[in-house]
């Protein structure tokens, strides 16, 4: 990438200057080309600091290129590693060639620690630095493997609800028709002992099969579905327990189905719960990143919301299939919810991703902002 980023300006901009960075990347097409680089881009000048940058840098740094045009990249984010960023950029300068560091631990304000593999290359007077997330492929990875797991999921409970609701239509019916029999009042209070639970088992398999209708997609605000979780779910937080919301106002509205939004939110924030037991602080965090890639659809942007626990991790065994339905680590939990706002949130085109340790667990709902992926 920075090969052809290198010709593309020797080509078009001959003694190229930092400070036309933001303009002079031409044609649009090419602008189009660099911005949709999963890689994040920066250029900088002699100081170290940055002249432009793509948007996968914006997502990655958190940062907009507005706030960040100008600013030194030390201190957007530090390698946690050999002395810094500012000896690895002298490095590729004295060298006068490209200086390549595999997975390297990056530091962000932020988002805290992630390991990148990070290329710097002179370019005259000034630095071109790349830098590629080992999170991207193993991102796409596990959500190739959440698509194969949720398609084998929901083709089995479709044979298992067919071979179960038939035997409980049938006991229901007996039941009714015993009920009709009985001369005893106080015998039928066994027969709707049945009945309740023939009705728990069918509705149990109805949850298990996932969401039966499509969304009814309307135009959505997040902060509004968030503010209504937030108040149903202080009703029932222990006082031990800390809330805290980190929001964007710039989100724009987009199209959801609100009711499935607010089932989806009030899952993992229960679940955020759950997993603290009675102490700790749960953070949830709203932000906009572009050209994101779901489900084999590139978007030019996406809402991210970040539901955030300092709670004791997930298992490292059980991390790849805790979206699968009745996989629980709870002995008195059911295993639904997770599998439950991962069908919601399919269902309008997104995905959900969680990494965690103990400290900090996080599960990320991506959810596109337009119906067009292109939009």
């Amino acid at each position: 990438m920075a090969r052809f980023l290198l010709q593309y300006l020797q080509l078009n901009h001959g003694e190229w200057r930092m400070a036309q960075v933001a303009t002079a990347i031409q044609p649009p097409r090419m602008q189009g080309v660099i911005d949709a680089l999963e890689s994040a881009v920066l250029l900088l000048d002699t100081q170290g600091s940055i002249g432009y940058l793509n948007p996968a840098a914006e997502n990655l740094l958190q940062v907009s290129s507005r706030h960040a045009l100008g600013q030194p990249l030390a201190a957007l984010c530090q390698i946690k590693a050999e002395g810094g960023l500012p000896p690895l950029l002298e490095e590729a300068r004295a060298a006068e060639g490209a200086i390549l560091r595999r997975s390297s631990e990056l530091f962000l304000p932020e988002r805290g620690s992630m390991v990148v593999d990070l290329v710097v290359t002179p370019f005259g007077d000034q630095l071109v630095v790349e830098m590629r997330p080992m999170e991207l492929p193993a991102r796409h990875a596990e959500e190739e493997m959440q698509e194969r797991n949720y398609s084998a999921a929901q083709e089995i409970l479709r044979g298992l609800a067919h071979e179960i609701k038939n035997p409980l239509g049938g006991l229901r019916g007996a039941t009714q028709l015993l009920e009709r029999e009985l001369e005893r009042p106080e015998l039928r209070e066994y027969t709707q002992i049945i009945l309740h639970e023939v009705d728990r088992l069918h509705h149990l398999v109805d949850r298990l099969q996932g969401p039966r209708s499509k969304p009814q997609m309307a135009m959505a605000n997040i902060h509004q579905v968030l503010e209504y979780v937030r108040r149903l779910v202080l009703a029932e937080l222990p006082t031990g327990i800390t809330l805290r919301f980190d929001y964007d106002p710039s989100i724009p509205d987009f199209p959801a189905d609100q009711e499935q939004l607010v089932q989806v939110f009030l899952n993992l924030l229960r679940n955020a719960r759950q997993a603290l037991n009675r102490s700790g602080q749960i953070l949830v965090r709203t932000r906009v990143e572009r050209y994101v890639t779901l489900h084999h659809q590139r978007h030019r942007l996406v809402l991210r919301v970040d539901v955030e626990d300092d709670g004791p991790g997930i298992p490292a065994e059980m991390l790849s299939r805790i979206f699968l339905p009745l996989v629980t680590s709870r002995a008195e939990g059911m295993g639904m919810g997770l599998a439950i706002a991962q069908g919601l949130v399919r269902g309008h085109g997104g995905s959900i991703h969680c990494r965690s340790h103990p400290g900090e667990t996080v599960f990320s709902v991506y959810l596109p902002l337009s119906s067009n992926p292109n939009g």
